[in-house]
């Protein structure tokens, strides 16, 4: 079950058998069943999420009661509400299962305990934030400047394994287009 956060974290760090063993400790096991929340509009954002296996979705819901996501993530990835984290405010965010996931978990608390055994972990979550940082500046930036095409194509480009693991409605959402403006794309592209 570690074995995929390890080789995560390896890719910024080097750990020793106790250092592993100590970060392991005080991580917990999470199983979100489709279409259940891992966070909700209002809560506090108490863990940091590393997905072994599933799909979750971070989104938005405006006064007309539409839906904007604002990211996906799969294996591999870190998922949460960095501000609501680190600031102990109410987050904005909606995080829900597209699949059934798995997930491992760090409390504040734990972070700050890890933090202080294994400092090492200071440079992981710096790296880890400044690589968020960087992709949501790019996705503003392409919001901002892209085309619908664009930002469709890109998002195909980057992420190919996760377009067929959602829904043409929740990819519209990401993009910012209707999933009837996506349909009319993906037959535009297909007859190229």
């Amino acid at each position: 079950m570690f074995d995929l956060i390890l080789k995560n974290i390896a890719k910024h760090i080097q750990l020793d058998k106790a250092e592993e063993d100590f970060f392991i400790s005080v991580l917990q096991h999470k199983i979100i069943e489709r279409k259940a929340y891992l966070l909700k509009e209002g809560d506090i954002c108490n863990t940091e999420n590393f997905i072994i296996k599933g799909c979750l979705r971070t989104y938005t819901i405006d006064e007309n009661g539409v839906e904007h996501i604002v990211m996906f993530g799969i294996e591999d990835w870190w998922v949460g509400d960095l501000y609501s984290f680190l600031s102990r405010m109410p987050t904005a965010y909606y995080i829900d299962a597209l699949e059934d996931t798995e997930v491992l978990q760090i409390t504040k608390k734990n972070l700050d305990i890890l933090y202080e055994r294994v400092p090492k972990f200071e440079r992981f979550f710096r790296l880890i934030l400044q690589n968020a940082f960087i992709a949501q500046q790019n996705r503003i930036n392409q919001n901002l400047a892209f085309t619908a095409e664009q930002r469709y194509v890109n998002f195909i480009q980057n992420y190919p394994q996760l377009e067929q693991r959602i829904s043409q409605k929740q990819l519209s959402a990401y993009l910012g287009i209707t999933p009837v403006f996506l349909s009319m794309l993906r037959k535009k592209l297909v007859h190229r």
